[in-house]
């Protein structure tokens, strides 16, 4: 182990010696012909005063060591699943994450900064959550990119909250999270008070079924979904026939898909994620329910796909924009495809403009204070992202965030409806 410390200090200090070269030389090749043949003369003859071609040598090499000495890494943890149920959404937010540092870096970073990611797995388990905000913390970091569920984003907000840590949730979507007074949260996606409506809305303007059910999965994140469509079909004048939990981890839902037929069911809107939904689909044709389902952000993974498989075909999900689709992204998009990586996930886009609007903040406000940088970001111009221009309110929530309707299909593909 000692020796293998020894070969990482030592190949470290190899390429910082490479790098301070390079600079040396390449400010050395700006200078004038005679210059340059001044300092050669004067190199060869170790009893020469220092002359004006050694000071303008000494000063090329003063130049590359004083860039080393002061640029520097900045820490920015990001937080989501590695592991767990929707471990695929933690992928979509590293693949974001991780594309949007290596471009940052490759456009010369935070004033010649390099930005560096720390990556944490909390399985979207709220414990676990915590654990790895108090980690993100004695680990010193300062700015926080996650963390993905609500469930588990919230009481990390607390710790962040407490110690100072501006904190960007690309994913967070249950309205509490923001309504707590706290000025460190923030997030590049929108509010549960926002898709409930959307959804709502589509359901009785386009579908406009006779039995409506909505069913959760008993977490922050689905249940407040679900209550959101519920009281904004109630405030249409439509009482859902049923509103029923689910435990998040089961896989027979027989009970369910009969309590569906007893009560002649012709739509189902569920809040929660993919596995139990694909389970629910599955089930339900196998049963004979003909209902149409609809649901959130949470089931819109291919592997619904793979669970669920023609069940699948024609589920409503609402989703935020395809920003792959759009034409400014294509770069990206072909980067993320050169490495085999997926760029249709919506996380991947909301991940890459949080670190957008992270680092525009440290650019235009010339500080790396958190405090400064939400300041920024709340009260200055709108920051330009893969999203479009960006802008909060006071609370940390995007103004003007909208939600999509999109019809699923069994290969995993989705179609834009509204």
């Amino acid at each position: 182990m000692k020796n293998k410390v020894l070969l990482e200090k030592s190949i470290t200090f190899e390429t910082k010696s490479l790098l301070l070269m390079n600079k040396t030389l390449r400010c050395y090749k700006t200078l004038r012909p005679t210059q340059q043949a001044r300092s050669q003369r004067q190199m060869g003859n170790s009893r020469m005063k220092l002359t004006k071609g050694k000071v303008l040598l000494a000063g090329c090499i003063a130049m590359a060591m004083s860039h080393s000495v002061l640029a520097k890494d900045i820490k920015v943890a990001i937080v989501g699943a590695m592991s767990g149920p929707v471990a695929q959404y933690g992928d979509m937010e590293f693949t974001g994450a991780r594309q949007a540092i290596a471009d940052i870096n490759a456009k010369g970073g935070i004033k010649g900064d390099k930005l560096v990611g720390v990556e944490y797995d909390d399985a979207c388990d709220p414990k676990q959550a915590v654990a790895v905000a108090n980690k993100v913390i004695n680990d010193g970091i300062r700015y926080v990119i996650g963390h993905l569920c609500s469930s588990s984003t919230q009481p990390a907000s607390d710790i962040y909250e407490d110690e100072g840590v501006i904190m960007i949730t690309p994913a967070a979507t249950n309205a509490d999270l923001t309504t707590r007074g706290y000025k460190m949260i923030m997030r590049t996606t929108g509010l549960d008070s926002d898709q409930g409506p959307t959804a709502a809305k589509y359901i009785l303007e386009t579908i406009k079924p006779k039995r409506i059910a909505v069913v959760h999965d008993k977490q922050q994140y689905g249940e407040g979904l679900a209550r959101s469509v519920r009281d904004s079909l109630k405030k249409q004048g439509t009482e859902p026939v049923l509103f029923e939990g689910v435990t998040a981890g089961d896989k027979d839902f027989s009970t369910l898909v009969a309590r569906l037929k007893k009560e002649n069911v012709d739509f189902v809107y569920f809040g929660g994620y993919y596995p139990e939904m694909g389970q629910i689909l599955r089930q339900a044709k196998q049963a004979g329910l003909t209902a149409r389902f609809m649901g959130p952000e949470g089931v819109g993974n291919s592997s619904l796909s793979n669970i669920a498989g023609d069940a699948s075909e024609g589920m409503l999900v609402t989703l935020p924009k395809r920003y792959d689709q759009v034409p400014a992204n294509q770069p990206i998009v072909d980067a993320l495809k050169a490495k085999k990586l997926d760029p249709t996930g919506p996380f991947v886009w909301t991940t890459y403009a949080a670190l957008q609007s992270l680092t525009t903040a440290m650019e235009r406000s010339g500080s790396q204070e958190p405090a400064d940088l939400v300041k920024d970001l709340k009260t200055g111009k709108p920051v330009e992202t893969v999203m479009g221009p960006l802008s909060w309110d006071e609370k940390g929530d995007l103004k003007g965030f909208e939600f999509g309707i999109f019809e699923w299909h069994a290969d995993g593909s989705s179609t834009a409806v509204k």
